[in-house]
């Protein structure tokens, strides 16, 4: 058997010895449990996927954060260019584009007439629910707008 160390003392009694055989049973079983931990790869793997899914989670949350600021901003930008291209616009054509707009809701509700009356019913619902979907994404609809509004006003000036 090997010497125990010269820092612990010998043990003077049976009992006292029992008490350092458990002791030392203790510490190597909690060794043997910590090595087999280490060497257990799957649960490491799975435990590092879980570490990977909540730093993912994490990054996607702060991405559509950022996401969500930036087509506010966008959306603030377009508003103010479009303020600006019809502040710049001469009274006759705004006049003149107010009465295009008139005749075409007049329109627009006149086709809606003709519209209910001729299509058929699985059409009507089809086109109900496109336009539920437009109503219920309304904010990223008008973003997209609004982009396409600030490209197209990039364009122009470059051109």
């Amino acid at each position: 058997m090997t010497q125990p160390p010269h820092d612990e003392p010998t043990a003077s009694s049976p009992e006292e010895v029992r008490e350092q055989v458990e002791q030392t049973r203790a510490e190597l079983g909690e060794t043997v449990e910590a090595l087999a931990a280490k060497t257990d790869v799957k649960a490491r793997a799975q435990e590092k996927a879980a570490e990977v899914r909540e730093q993912a989670a994490a990054k996607a949350g702060e991405l559509k954060e950022q996401a969500g600021a930036k087509a506010g901003e966008l959306k603030a930008k377009a508003a103010d260019l479009a303020h600006q291209a019809q502040d710049k616009l001469p009274d006759p054509v705004k006049d003149k584009a107010a009465h295009a707009a008139g005749q075409a809701r007049a329109t627009a509700a006149q086709a809606g007439r003709l519209w209910q009356d001729k299509a058929p019913e699985p059409v009507r619902q089809k086109t109900a629910q496109g336009a539920q979907m437009a109503r219920d994404n309304r904010n990223l609809l008008l973003a997209a707008a609004g982009v396409a509004v600030v490209v197209w006003l990039a364009c122009r000036r470059k051109g």
